[in-house]
């Protein structure tokens, strides 16, 4: 987005979206813990409080190593585990409560996006196979997620496929949608 928005509105929109996703994630029963992730350091007093988020650091060469940090540093302590990214204004309470009641019956649960990849991934156990060999931030995320869980024979429930937001165009579009 910033190279046809530039920085600033790009920001303006990253941290709009930051506080799309607090707002659902926070509207959550209490008894689910919110656990955040920081990429470089841990900020303290920001959008995200140390009431109601624990807040760890990411580790990881790319996204696949750091989802898969994420949910063994997660499923240490939960049976069921969702994460989630900030980029997908349309993920809804419900999506992700529908999606804790299908973990019970299923290995997985992926929720797919219209540009080939994944606004949300859940699972019960570290399936560390579902974050290698996939080409990260590409149209062929979801079809190589669900051809590793169809090969390792995986139980899997997908959710509705959303929007996200990686470029401008995106943005304006969930904009008119908005209104």
């Amino acid at each position: 987005m910033a190279a046809t928005m530039g920085d600033i509105q790009a920001l303006d929109i990253y941290r709009e979206l930051l506080s799309i996703t607090n707002k659902i994630v926070s509207s959550l029963d209490d008894s689910i813990e919110r656990l955040v992730f920081y990429s470089d350091s841990i900020a303290y007093e920001d959008l995200w409080s140390e009431n109601r988020f624990v807040k760890k650091l990411q580790y990881g060469n790319d996204l696949g190593q750091r989802m898969e940090q994420a949910f063994q540093i997660a499923l240490e302590h939960h049976d069921h585990v969702i994460i989630i990214g900030s980029d997908c204004p349309y993920i809804t309470k419900n999506i992700i409560e529908t999606c804790f009641f299908r973990l019970e019956d299923n290995d997985v649960v992926i929720g797919p996006t219209n540009d080939g990849g994944y606004y949300l991934l859940g699972m019960n156990n570290l399936h560390k196979n579902l974050f290698r060999g996939i080409e990260w931030s590409t149209e062929f995320v979801f079809k190589q997620t669900k051809s590793i869980l169809a090969e390792h024979g995986l139980k899997y429930w997908q959710a509705p496929m959303l929007s996200d937001i990686d470029f401008e165009q995106d943005w304006l579009t969930y904009l008119q949608k908005k209104e």
